[in-house]
């Protein structure tokens, strides 16, 4: 499954495994001058303030062959607690 997110300099083009990898966060970053930054799964402010917006997030409508979506797999690379 590849897509390409319209409006941006960056063109995925492999499957979505929930997130850049450090190549794609740093190609991206330097086409852009963004600044993303890896999950905080150790703990901080970023991973309370991502694991609270997520928690709201229904769930998808296509699931993977794992009965997975996109933000079940980000929220388990974060380590977040069940929803």
């Amino acid at each position: 499954m590849a897509y390409v997110q319209v409006n941006s300099p960056f063109k995925r083009v492999k499957a979505y495994t929930a997130g850049m990898s450090v190549a794609e966060r740093k190609s991206y970053n330097s086409k852009t001058g963004g600044n993303v930054k890896a999950p905080q799964p150790e703990g901080g402010s970023r991973k309370e303030s991502y694991c609270s917006r997520s928690a709201g997030i229904k769930k998808c409508k296509d699931p993977d062959k794992n009965g997975d979506c996109p933000n079940d797999i980000a929220r388990r690379n974060w380590k977040c607690g069940p929803k």
